[in-house]
């Protein structure tokens, strides 16, 4: 089931953990009634052992909806609305559920059943404050909205003035536009960070002069750097959401005539997730090949070693990563005259937990053994999981790519979607963690600021340090210079 991974974290979401549950396991819950449950098919829905396996959409959008004495499984509500926009835009889900609902109203109203009506409608009430507390920006659409307009109308016609279920709409309306809100001011503050001075600081092709001050004069302990780079990880990955990881299922999907085609505007977090870990790669490149004295880099290498030993002893992956590609990268890597004055024995110990083969097993060994303590943690600090991003993309990718939407009977495979529901809902549920890390200003600005080499001033600084070894560095060498 797993493939490549790359990032997973720690802490719960109230939202999630309520809409989910510790197991996300999709078996029916009891005291919810049923709609079709147990072993076999129930009209278009397979169950095996009580697991909802495949169904067709119309019948999976049937089974989403409540009835007077039915209410689905959270676990399901979380799963199908993740998963429903692979096949069709939320605004057109919503179209659909107000179109089941109404039927079922007008079933109840020719009964003149007044108090199954009622609790029908506060049940429907509460379907759709789960959906906009678990994916409020589905309601950013205006499509959208107006379909929620109409059903939250339908729904209190039967209410009292001042009714229970009027009330509970007008508090869910309130939290949804609050949501929108902080959204859209969110929006903004990234369009206004978007320039490449503010997003990973100036790209340098020369060496800047010596006076400036590098990484060691603005914090010469690896711990306390390790708990800064924490503290900006978790503050981007939080603006994460899990319609935002869905896009790289929708993204990739082009056989399905009606998915819901990804918003690019969507996709601009994972982005700039993504952007920060290349940003600290060359940083820590540029802040080696910079030094002039080869006693100066064997201490910056030194220090960057104990940082990503400090950052995998946090648990933060990601940034280990970063760190440990960034002195892989050639500029750095081929200083061999500065690599033998270095004990690296630390740092062979961080390789091998990022050894890439076998599928990364070290690494998820590491990262099974973080969640398992985040889990059982009694402190904030013990909670944060911060994996590799770029694996965990990776296992998503292949989990839908290996695994078919669509059995050949025409049924929307749901056991995929099970797991890639159960994958984002672990990662969203890490990205809660409340950072226990006081914030340094000064540290965090210069890890965003601080001016970065290009590739070529990498090269040209790394062969000043220590000259072209070999006929293809010599040619290399002669070409930059030129």
């Amino acid at each position: 089931m797993f493939l490549e991974p790359q990032e997973t974290m720690p802490q719960t979401s109230v939202v999630f953990s309520s809409i989910l549950g510790p197991s996300c396991s999709g078996q029916v819950q009891p005291g919810m009634g049923e709609r079709g449950s147990g072993a076999g098919s129930s009209g278009d829905l397979v169950f095996q052992e009580g697991r909802l396996i495949s169904g067709s959409l119309e019948a999976l959008m049937e089974h989403l909806v409540p009835t007077v004495d039915y209410y689905p499984d959270r676990t399901y509500i979380f799963t199908f609305l993740l998963s429903s926009r692979v096949f069709i835009p939320p605004h057109d889900l919503l179209a659909r559920v107000g179109q089941i609902c109404l039927e079922q109203r007008q079933q109840l109203e020719t009964g003149s059943e007044k108090a199954k009506l009622k609790s029908f409608s506060a049940k429907i009430v509460q379907l759709l404050k789960e959906w906009t507390e678990a994916f409020p920006y589905d309601f950013q659409d205006e499509k959208a909205m107006a379909e929620l307009k109409a059903i939250t109308h339908r729904v209190t016609q039967c209410d009292e003035e001042n009714g229970t279920v009027k009330k509970a709409i007008a508090q869910m309306t309130q939290s949804l536009l609050l949501s929108l809100a902080a959204r859209n001011q969110l929006q903004e503050l990234r369009e206004k960070l978007r320039s490449p001075a503010m997003d990973k600081g100036s790209v340098l092709k020369a060496k800047p002069p010596a006076t400036q001050k590098d990484i060691l004069g603005v914090c010469c302990d690896p711990l306390v750097l390790a708990q800064q780079l924490t503290h900006i990880e978790l503050e981007r990955v939080s603006s994460i959401h899990p319609e935002d990881l869905m896009q790289i299922v929708s993204h990739m999907d082009s056989r399905d005539k009606h998915r819901c085609r990804g918003d690019l505007t969507k996709t601009y977090s994972l982005e700039a997730y993504d952007n920060w870990f290349n940003c600290l790669s060359m940083l820590v490149a540029t802040e080696v090949c910079r030094v002039v004295k080869k006693k100066h880099r064997t201490r910056m290498l030194e220090f960057f070693i104990d940082v990503a030993r400090e950052c995998f002893n946090i648990g933060n992956f990601n940034s280990m990563m970063a760190i440990i590609s960034g002195m892989n990268l050639s500029p750095v890597a081929r200083l061999k005259k500065t690599w033998s004055k270095v004990k690296t024995a630390k740092f062979d110990v961080l390789e091998h937990h990022m050894d890439p083969s076998s599928n990364f097993c070290n690494y998820r060994t590491a990262l099974q053994g973080a969640t398992q303590r985040s889990q059982m943690a009694n402190s904030s600090r013990e909670k944060i999981v911060i994996p590799v991003f770029n694996l965990f993309v990776k296992d998503i990718y292949f989990l839908h790519k290996i695994h078919t939407n669509h059995l050949p009977n025409g049924h929307v495979n749901f056991k995929k979607f099970w797991e890639i529901s159960r994958q984002i809902h672990e990662f969203m549920t890490w990205t809660q963690v409340e950072c226990p890390f006081e914030k340094d200003k000064k540290i965090q600005n210069y890890l965003l600021t601080a001016p970065i080499y290009s590739e070529e001033a990498l090269f040209i600084a790394s062969f000043e340090s220590e000259g072209p070894e070999n006929h293809m560095e010599k040619d290399s060498w002669k070409t930059l210079r030129k």
